[in-house]
């Protein structure tokens, strides 16, 4: 009981977090890059795992005919209470899976990863919003105290490190974003200062951004199944004529 009120309590810190006014900014400027990869779905359903309660509408621009919230809050915006790491949904029957932020606060990212694997159609798409830990608001970590504070004491998941949990579950890396190159301070004229940092950055740094969004997609290999050879022997006449399997390779002239 403890444990899960300490993780109920984890869940509304992070929440109250993103919806200060840095938290806004992070998710606006997400919704922004999200609405763009959206509009290039196609399919049945489009499903979010999230564990914010209040994540800003993209999925209006997405083609996709449904489109679910998958959360542990007990909201209107969430069509499904459950933890990410443990969705109650078919395997091989969605389209396209959103995580924004999900596995930088998952106690077990790649659980996550599987279970989004387990569920996504063969050419599904993976959408991944996360801080990277190799920019401002990765050092930002390090500050006094800060690794008590959500978020800064999330995984901070690097791109490339992810890549490669997705690329041993069988998926290819197709688009990458990097967005939010300005510090991670709380006054607000500050942050209105550095929109063209954030150009400039995005065209010369893109490794140094703040956020990254990464789109990934499913793929299923296809065994191409290797017959037996076979060799017909030289017998007496009047007997029928035994067939001989060979491995490939084996089958070499007399």
């Amino acid at each position: 009981m403890k444990q899960a009120d300490e993780y109920t309590r984890q869940i509304e810190a992070l929440n109250r977090w993103f919806e200060s006014n840095m938290g806004k900014m992070v998710l606006e400027h997400e919704r922004e890059v999200l609405q763009q990869v959206v509009e290039n779905l196609f399919g049945y359903y489009l499903l979010e795992l999230s564990w914010l309660c209040n994540m800003p509408s993209y999925a209006q621009a997405s083609p996709v005919r449904s489109f679910y919230r998958v959360s542990p809050c007990h909201d209107a915006e969430s069509q499904l209470v459950a933890h990410p790491d443990a969705v109650p949904v078919a395997g091989d029957s969605i389209d396209a899976v959103v995580l924004p932020h999900t596995l930088d606060f998952a106690p077990d990212p790649r659980q996550v990863l599987r279970e989004v694997e387990r569920i996504l159609i063969p050419e599904g798409r993976l959408i991944i919003a996360g801080f990277n830990p190799y920019s401002l608001w990765g050092l930002r970590r390090y500050l006094p105290g800060a690794s008590r504070q959500l978020p800064w004491r999330g995984h901070f998941i690097s791109a490339r490190r992810l890549q490669d949990w997705v690329s041993l579950l069988g998926f290819d890396t197709v688009q990458n974003y990097s967005l939010l190159f300005r510090p991670p301070w709380k006054k607000a004229f500050l942050r209105q200062r550095f929109p063209r940092m954030d150009k400039l950055s995005q065209q010369y740094l893109p490794r140094f951004s703040g956020v990254y969004v990464m789109v990934a997609i499913k793929r299923v290999s296809t065994l191409t199944p290797v017959g037996m050879r076979w060799k017909l022997k030289s017998t007496p006449a009047g007997r029928p004529v035994q067939p001989v399997a060979h491995m490939p390779g084996e089958l070499k002239d007399e």
